[in-house]
């Protein structure tokens, strides 16, 4: 009998996994001796730091999205629909119609997901560029601005954790462009004592939002917002009224994942994956790794993140396949473009023992981050 495995999420990391097992061990899937099966929800790709552009029309939807089963390899077998719950026990993927999926090994790369329902209010009151439907109502809203304050509320934890902070340089440069700048006030809150979350990103964004004239809240948690009076609370007490509000809602690890495991929960508090940091393996679950947004790990829900992940993942996966011992292991890599505005982008590169060190933005980093929008494609299906 094949051996099966199975990754559950059509997102850069299990689009990786998928393709790159399959590749590697192609002779082995032509044999009937390994099935590699991808679940996803659609038949869609969505590459999802393209929000960003769309939010200021500078990206349309169009070319945020490919077909999943002409990015994958003919080796991998697509199956379309929203999985109910995993079994680790009886080592099975049931689906919402009621379908089995049985495996042998399992790969979790279900992502995260923004929860504005969380925060009262900030479903009804808040803009956000982190979702298909909001980066395009937002795009409108922004359109139709004349003038006034502009509030960028950051919740945590969630995913991109730079985007926020771009968000706020390109704001800038949209608004000077239009020649509303001098009629707004654009103001940047973060939920801890610092810019960021990384100290030196933090220090870096310290010196350039002013320089910007981009006016900075910290210690802002967000707590409610009322719409009708358009103001947003803190958990500190701090009220900011506002023309247009953007936020960045909280994040959440698939819902069903509190529906799986066998007996306890798969998945611990914020539905994330308690994840070995080095291995990827899941903590109690042999057999079963995760990967990207979906993991507990201290290290920033970024697409490379999930990119250098699932080379580990796939490595090991391989190599054990092949009867091996996969002796990768994930080091904490994350590689970050940030567009700091103006033309102008600067990037961060660290690990688990590396600190960042942003360096000043050039026209020429900021090339290479449009380079790679559209090169992209070519990393889903195991080529980059």
């Amino acid at each position: 009998m094949a051996r099966h495995l199975v990754v559950v999420g059509g997102g850069t990391a299990g689009s990786i996994v998928a393709s790159r097992v399959a590749i590697d061990a192609r002779d082995l899937v032509h044999q009937g001796k390994l099935r590699v099966t991808l679940v996803t929800e659609a038949d869609d790709h969505l590459y999802q730091p393209g929000l960003l552009y769309l939010a200021f029309g500078r990206m349309t939807a169009s070319e945020l999205h490919r077909r999943q089963s002409v990015l994958m390899p003919r080796e991998v077998e697509l199956r379309v629909g929203r999985v109910a719950a995993v079994d680790t026990a009886r080592r099975t993927v049931r689906m919402e119609s009621g379908d089995e999926i049985a495996y042998d090994d399992l790969v979790l790369a279900t992502g995260s997901r923004p929860v504005p329902e969380e925060v009262p209010g900030l479903a009804q009151g808040g803009e956000s560029f982190y979702t298909e439907a909001g980066a395009t109502r937002l795009a409108d809203r922004l359109a139709r601005f004349e003038g006034g304050r502009i509030v960028l509320a950051v919740g945590v934890p969630h995913k991109c954790p730079v985007a926020p902070l771009e968000f706020a340089f390109l704001l800038d440069d949209y608004l000077r462009e239009r020649g509303l700048r001098e009629r707004t006030e654009i103001v940047y809150t973060y939920p801890l004592g610092r810019l960021h979350s990384l100290e030196p990103v933090a220090d870096w964004a310290a010196e350039l939002l002013p320089e910007r004239g981009i006016v900075t809240e910290t210690f802002f948690n967000l707590d409610s917002v009322d719409p009708e009076r358009r103001v947003v609370h803190s958990m500190e007490g701090t009220d900011l009224e506002y023309d247009l509000l953007v936020a960045v809602a909280p994040h959440r690890g698939a819902e069903f994942l509190a529906r799986s495991g066998d007996g306890a929960p798969l998945a611990g508090a914020g539905n994330w994956i308690p994840t070995d940091p080095r291995t990827l393996e899941v903590k109690g679950h042999p057999g079963v790794h995760a990967l990207g947004d979906a993991t507990d790990l201290p290290i920033s829900k970024a697409g490379s993140t999930a990119h250098y992940q699932a080379e580990v993942v796939a490595a090991n996966l391989v190599a054990d396949i092949r009867g091996g011992h996969g002796g990768h292991r994930y080091d904490g890599k994350v590689y970050c473009f940030i567009e700091a505005g103006r033309g102008e982008a600067t990037y961060i590169s660290f690990d688990y023992d590396t600190p960042p060190r942003p360096q000043p933005p050039t026209r020429l980093v900021h090339m290479f981050k449009l380079a790679f929008n559209r090169t992209y494609w070519l990393m889903p299906q195991g080529v980059l």
